[in-house]
This record gives structure tokens, sequence and C-alpha cells, in this order.
């Protein structure tokens, strides 16, 4: 997601969760299931929505959107797919960083979520992300045994964009694990129950997460491809996104995946999304 404005400050906090976190480490579920948690990693508040969306329907109106991470559990590893805002701000004063019209909240830690579940991040075999705007991105450094899967058009893009602006280039140039660069969809475990799909448009390497699960069916998390239920609903692009035919583009195979597989849509940003799913440290599967 794309903010309208981002000081150095903001960057700073952000880049100090690079340490990695020390705790006890557990290995793959073995239960055969494949298990999603829902991880709190923070809440933006804005005073104007009206960027989400090109035709003005936003216009002047306050919102605000919540910032998850997910942990998917596999019997053969574990993805962390998205990072959220950083731990760090969790430590400022009232948990909250304040900046023009923008309020950035973290309540509780991804590293405490992980802690709970009795993993270490020496335990997380791989971390990917929907895309690379630097409120999914805080936590990235503090993975350095994981490996990344990272599109190549998105890196190659991210790597270029300005400073300040809506990437913070730290999160990923001090990563110092292992980076494993997938250009088509990927299968994350090769049986076809966790899969990165290209999404482009809202960034050009943009991705969703399709997973197969045994109770619950189909599942996709949808990244930034929409940022709330009425978007998703009334088509509406985001005045930000860089590209819009590929974003309708992207619209259309995702409402199609859905329609095949009869699957449910978890809009990442819409805080009665989130909260449908079963409270931390519960699980769907």
């Amino acid at each position: 997601m794309h903010l309208p404005t981002r000081s150095l400050l903001l960057a700073a906090v952000l880049l100090a969760t690079a340490l990695p976190a020390s705790g006890p480490a557990r290995a793959a579920d073995t239960s055969g299931d494949v298990r999603l948690y829902a991880l709190d990693c923070g809440r933006i508040e804005f005073d104007d929505m009206g960027m989400f969306a090109d035709d003005d329907s936003y216009a002047g109106q306050p919102g605000a959107l919540v910032e998850p991470c997910y942990l998917v559990r596999h019997p053969d590893g574990t993805l962390l797919w998205d990072t959220g805002l950083g731990d760090a701000i969790a430590a400022r004063p009232g948990q909250v960083l304040e900046e023009e019209g923008v309020r950035f909240r973290v309540p509780v830690t991804l590293q405490s979520q992980l802690q709970a579940l009795e993993l270490a991040p020496t335990a997380i075999d791989y971390v990917a992300l929907s895309h690379m705007h630097y409120d999914h991105t805080g936590n990235l450094a503090r993975f350095p045994a994981s490996t990344w899967l990272v599109d190549a058009t998105e890196l190659a893009w991210a790597s270029q964009s300005p400073t300040p602006g809506p990437v913070t280039r730290a999160h990923f140039d001090g990563f110092a694990g292992k980076r494993e660069v997938i250009e088509g969809d990927h299968d994350v475990f090769g049986d076809g129950r966790v899969r990165i799909l290209r999404t482009p448009g809202h960034t050009p390497g943009h991705r969703v997460l399709l997973l197969e699960l045994d109770n619950a069916g189909t599942v996709v998390l949808s990244g930034d491809l929409y940022h709330s239920r009425s978007n998703y609903e009334r088509g509406r692009v985001p005045a930000f996104n860089v590209d819009r035919a590929d974003t309708l583009a992207s619209f259309d195979r995702v409402r199609q995946l859905l329609q095949v597989h009869d699957g449910r849509l978890v809009i990442q940003h819409a805080p009665e999304d989130f909260e449908a799913l079963p409270a931390f440290p519960a699980y769907l599967d």
C-alpha cells in the first residue's frame, strides 16, 4: 500500500527491527494439515481515504486499515506472508507513529506472537511479500535464516523506487537470508496447497496467496489487490496503483479463481475480514 507521505523517521523506526529475536524453534507441523494463522501486525488510521479509489468515492472520508501478517504451517515447512509495519513502533509512546493525517499503530509485536506459537525466527522456512510497499516489509530483516521468495519484477521496481516514497529499501537491502527469485506462479511446497500467484497492477510484481485447506477449502489472501470490501464489490482502483489495466485484469483473474474453486477471499486490509478469521492463536485449516 502506498501512503501519501512518509518521513525518514518512519524508515529509521522500521529499520530498527532488523535484529533477529531469540527463542525456541519448532519444526513444521506434522499433522498433515495446512494451517493458517492470522497475526496482528498493526493498523493505519487515515484522516482522508480518498486515494483508495480513483473515482473519488472515498474523498474526504476518514477510515482505518488493519495490517496483518499470516503464518502458514505446512507439513513440509513454514511460510510467513507479509511482515507488517515493524515491531519497533510497539516500543514508541502510545505504540503509535503519527504523520500528516496518518497514524501507524502496532499494539502487539510479530515477535511475541511467534513466541506464543513456540516459533523462533529461525523456524520460518520461507518469507514472501504480496508486494514491497513499506507497510508489508517492516519485519523482513528479522528473518535472516529464511528464504525470501521474491518476484523478479517487483524486486527490480522496488530497487529503483525513490526515497522517500512507498518503498523502504533498507528493509530488503538489510535482509541477510537467501533470496529465491520467482517469475511466474509459484507452488511453495510442490503439492498445490500453497501457491503464490501473480496479480500485477497495484505494483508491477504484486501477488496473492492461494491456499487449499482441508476444512475451509480454497482461501485467497488478497495482498493489496483490494483494500476494502467495497473496492472488491464495485471494482474500484486506487489512484496510486502503477497500472490500471493490469489491476483490472488481476481483478478478473482472482474472481475467476474464486468462482472455479468456490473459494473464500480474505481482503487483508479489511478489518471485518481479519476479525472473521479464527482469533490468534487459533487457526484456519
